[in-house]
C-alpha cells in the first residue's frame, strides 16, 4: 500500500477576507491597505492558523475583524505589548501588528520603543494618516504645527513627531515606508518586512478623506508625485523626477539636490546602500515640508535594514541553558530568593 500525501489547498485572497462588513467610511485609505494585506498572505506559504493579527484601537485597528486568521483587537496603545507577549510564548507563529500613529506614538509610545529595542520577530503596521480619526479629527502625534483641529482651533504649537527617526533612535532592525496610494510598492514592502528576521516598522501613509483628506496628496497625485517623492532601491542612485532629471548628492551630511546633465550624471549621486547605519539616518531626517520651495523629496521604501538576534530566540534559549545546567527548576526557592527571614 502506497502512502498518501496530502497536499494543502491553494489559497487566495479571498480566502483571507471574512464575512464581516467592512466598517471604514468610504474612500478611506484603509480599504487599499486590506486589499494589499490580502493579496500578499496567499503568497507568504503561512497556514491561516499560524497568522496573527493585532491591534490596538483607532480606525485601523478593526483590521482583525476583516482578516480571516486568528487576531485580537485588543487596548488602547498596548497591541505592541500583547505581541511581544505572544511571540515570546508561541515564536513559531508570523504575528503583524496593525496600528495608528495615535495608537502607536502617542498612548502606545513606550511599548512601541521597546519592542523595536528588543527585536522580536514580528512585523509593525503603522498607518500614518496624522489625525485622530476615530475620536473625530483632533491632532495626533504627526500631526503638522500650525494643524487646526477640533482639539487646536487655533493652530498645533507641538512638534510631530517623525516616526521612522523615532524607530532609527531605537535601534529597529528594519525601517521602511510607503503609501496606501501606490499598491504596488506597498505589496512589495508589505514582503520585505515579513521576508525580515527582526521587528520590521513599516509605516504607510493612509489618507483619511474625512477629517485630513489630503495630507499625502502631493506624494501621490500624478501631476506632483515625480518631484516629491523619491523610491529608494538597493545599490541604485537617488534618482527622481518623471524624466529621472534629478538626483540626491552629499554636500558633507547635507544632501542637496542637483539636475542631472551637463557633466552630471547618475553615477554622482548619492548610492543607496539598506546596511548604512549613518546614511540611514540622513534619509529619515530628509522630512521638508512640501510647502516650502526648494525642499527635499520624501523618501519611500527600506531605509535600513540589519542583522540581530531576536528577543524570544535568546530568551528561549536561555531557558534551555538553565534546564541543562541546573536541571528542573524550583519555584518555590526562586520566589524566596536569598532575601527571606523567618519570624519566631
Amino acid at each position: 500500500m502506497s502512502a498518501t500525501t496530502t497536499i494543502p489547498p491553494t489559497l487566495t485572497a479571498k480566502d483571507f477576507a471574512t464575512d464581516q462588513e467592512v466598517r471604514w467610511c468610504p474612500g478611506c485609505g484603509d480599504y487599499i491597505i486590506l486589499a494589499q494585506v490580502q493579496k500578499v498572505m496567499p503568497t507568504l506559504g503561512i497556514p491561516r492558523e499560524n497568522i496573527v493579527i493585532i491591534s490596538g484601537i483607532g480606525c485601523s485597528s478593526r483590521f482583525p475583524y476583516y482578516m480571516n486568521t486568528f487576531g485580537m483587537h485588543s487596548i488602547h496603545g498596548r497591541a505592541t505589548a500583547i505581541a511581544s507577549g505572544l511571540k515570546a510564548s508561541r515564536p513559531e507563529l508570523s504575528i503583524w501588528v496593525v496600528t495608528g500613529d495615535g495608537d502607536s506614538l502617542s498612548i502606545g509610545g513606550n511599548h512601541t520603543i521597546h519592542l523595536l529595542r528588543r527585536n522580536f520577530d514580528l512585523n509593525i503596521l503603522l498607518f500614518n494618516n496624522q489625525i485622530y480619526g476615530l475620536t473625530k479629527g483632533q491632532y495626533s502625534p504627526t500631526s503638522e504645527e500650525r494643524k487646526v483641529t477640533k482639539s487646536t482651533p487655533f493652530g498645533s504649537i507641538d512638534h510631530p513627531f517623525n516616526p521612522l527617526a523615532l524607530a532609527m533612535g531605537a535601534d529597529a532592525t528594519f525601517v521602511a515606508r510607503s503609501m496606501d496610494r501606490d499598491p504596488k510598492h506597498l505589496q512589495q514592502l508589505l514582503l520585505r518586512s515579513q521576508a525580515h528576521k527582526g521587528s520590521s516598522f513599516l509605516e504607510i501613509y493612509q489618507n483619511c478623506n474625512i477629517f485630513n483628506d489630503g495630507a499625502f496628496e502631493v506624494f501621490t497625485e500624478k501631476g506632483s508625485k515625480p518631484l516629491e517623492t523619491l523610491f529608494l532601491e538597493q545599490g541604485k542612485p537617488l534618482v527622481f523626477g518623471a524624466q529621472r532629471e534629478k538626483g540626491i548628492r552629499l554636500d558633507g551630511f547635507r544632501p542637496v539636490v542637483v539636475e542631472l546633465g551637463n557633466g552630471v550624471s547618475e553615477s554622482d549621486c548619492w548610492i543607496h546602500d539598506e546596511k548604512d547605519f549613518y546614511k540611514a539616518q540622513i534619509l529619515v531626517r530628509m522630512f521638508d515640508d512640501p510647502r516650502i520651495e526648494g525642499h527635499l523629496p520624501r523618501p519611500f521604501g527600506v531605509f535600513y535594514e540589519t542583522d540581530r538576534p531576536c528577543y524570544e530566540d535568546m530568551l528561549n534559549l536561555q531557558i534551555q541553558e538553565v534546564i541543562l545546567s541546573k536541571g528542573k527548576g524550583n519555584l518555590d526557592k526562586l520566589l524566596r530568593g536569598n532575601e527571606t527571614w523567618t519570624i519566631a
